[in-house]
């Protein structure tokens, strides 16, 4: 006899097989879920850093980063050189050097002023009365063997032959008793002069530049006469520091017995016309140093010539 299945049975037992199948898929051993970030989640390259973290040298060699495109390229700064570099040269003093640049002419009045005869003479005086020929220039100048505050072939080293030889003795007898001198300025061109002098004018004015210094064509410079000296360390050159020290007052002393006077001594500016210079040095002779010496006075009193007022 042929069995019927029970609709109502066979419903029940699909029912119970279905449920069957779903409680095991949820408790299979499967891993659970991990908290670790994914592939995609994890950062590109391991070696990014974030903000503020420095990044761990490497054992391979560094190179510049290349730019992006429109990103200026990263400029290496150049590794410094092993020689120090150097000071710049220092200015060489000459009288109260003066700042900015000179101009074309020399602004000085229309003076009338008494030209001497014998520009040549050792004993020549100049001063704010008595010019230098125009185009004067001394033909026996030479390089005195003494140590200058100036670069070795400047022209205004020189000095005319007689006094360079008087100087070479003068500085070897300061050498002898410990003191050591240098030159600062000897002979200058005219051209320069003019220059010099204008330049004063432009810094201080017409009426102060002439209390210290020389309208071009009176200044003792130009006659290879002439020399500024100071200590053999540049100190105080020719300025006002250098009244005082051991260089200054070994000058003073002794500066006669080789021919030369401190041309404008300090008290005598209403008859030379200048203010006190213990570095401006002339050679007169030693017959005329001596005679200045011993009566401490100046050229224009020795010579009887009319005092220069230092506001002339």
């Amino acid at each position: 006899m042929k069995k019927v299945r029970n609709p109502v049975k066979s419903h029940f037992l699909l029912i119970s097989t279905a449920l069957l199948l779903v409680t095991g898929c949820s408790s299979a051993a499967a891993p659970p879920q991990s908290e670790a970030p994914t592939q995609s989640d994890a950062p590109a390259s391991t070696e990014k850093n974030e903000p503020g973290q420095k990044s761990q040298p490497s054992n391979s060699t560094e190179t510049a980063p290349k730019p992006t495109e429109g990103q200026a390229p990263v400029k290496t700064p150049p590794k410094s050189s092993a020689e120090p570099q150097k000071p710049a040269a220092s200015t060489i003093p000459e009288e109260q050097k003066p700042s900015g640049k000179p101009s074309d002419s020399v602004q000085i009045p229309d003076l009338d002023l008494e030209v001497v005869a014998e520009p040549q003479s050792v004993t020549v005086l100049v001063n704010k009365q008595r010019q230098l020929p125009d185009n004067y220039q001394p033909t026996d100048l030479v390089f005195p063997n003494v140590p200058y505050l100036l670069p070795a072939k400047s022209e205004k080293r020189q000095m005319r032959k007689e006094a360079a030889e008087a100087l070479e003795k003068l500085f070897a007898a300061a050498k002898a008793d410990g003191v050591a001198l240098a030159g600062v300025s000897a002979y200058r061109p005219h051209a320069y002069q003019k220059a010099l002098f204008n330049r004063y004018v432009q810094q201080d004015g017409l009426e102060k530049a002439r209390t210290y210094s020389a309208v071009p064509g009176t200044s003792e410079h130009e006659t290879g006469l002439a020399i500024d000296v100071s200590g053999a360390d540049g100190k105080c050159a020719a300025t006002s520091c250098f009244a005082g020290t051991k260089e200054a007052k070994w000058l003073a002393d002794h500066a006669h017995e080789y021919g030369f006077i401190i041309r404008y001594p300090e008290g005598k500016d209403a008859i030379t016309g200048y203010i006190y210079e213990p570095w401006h040095l002339r050679y007169v002779g030693n017959e005329v140093a001596q005679a200045i010496e011993e009566k401490q006075t100046t050229m224009e009193e020795y010579f009887g010539i009319a005092p220069v007022s230092s506001e002339q």
